[in-house]
C-alpha cells in the first residue's frame, strides 16, 4: 500500500498541467501528482486508454477515481476550505452535473485558457452520443 494518493493527468497536455500547476499552488492536495506519461498505470491499477480520457485519483488502496470524482477527492484531501466544495461535488445531483461540466471540459480542453491542438481527446476516445451510435 502506497503511503500517498496518486493524482494522473495528462502531462503533453498544457491546459491540464496549468491546471495541475494551480491546484499545487493554491489547493495543496497532500498526494503524489504525476503525469500518466511516467506514471506506471499498471501497478496503479488503471490503463492508458483511461489516464487518456481522464484525471485520475489513485488512493493508497487502489481505488481509482476519474474526472470530477477525481477532482473531488482531490479538493477533500486538501482540507481547509476546499473540503467542502469537494464533498459537494460527491452529492447527487451536483455529482451529476459535475460529470457533465466536466466532461465538457475535457472533451474541448484544447479550447480551454492554456489549451493547444495538443490537448485534444482523440476522437476514439471521446464518448459516443446517443445520436451518433
Amino acid at each position: 500500500m502506497r503511503p500517498l494518493s496518486v493524482l494522473i493527468y495528462d502531462g503533453d497536455c498544457a491546459f491540464c498541467t496549468s491546471s495541475v500547476l494551480f491546484a499545487e499552488r493554491y489547493v495543496r492536495p497532500r498526494c503524489e501528482i504525476t503525469p500518466w506519461q511516467f506514471a506506471d498505470l499498471d501497478s496503479l491499477g488503471t490503463t492508458r486508454e483511461r489516464a487518456e480520457y481522464e484525471l485520475l485519483w489513485v488512493t493508497p488502496t487502489g481505488v481509482v477515481h476519474g474526472g470530477a470524482q477525481a477532482v473531488a477527492k482531490l479538493l477533500l484531501n486538501a482540507g481547509r476550505g476546499w473540503a467542502v466544495p469537494g464533498a459537494l461535488l460527491t452529492l447527487p445531483p451536483l455529482r451529476w452535473i459535475a460529470h457533465g461540466v466536466y466532461r465538457l471540459i475535457a472533451n474541448h480542453r484544447q479550447r480551454m485558457p492554456g489549451g493547444t491542438p495538443a490537448c485534444a481527446v482523440p476522437a476514439d476516445r471521446r464518448p459516443q452520443s446517443p445520436a451518433s451510435s
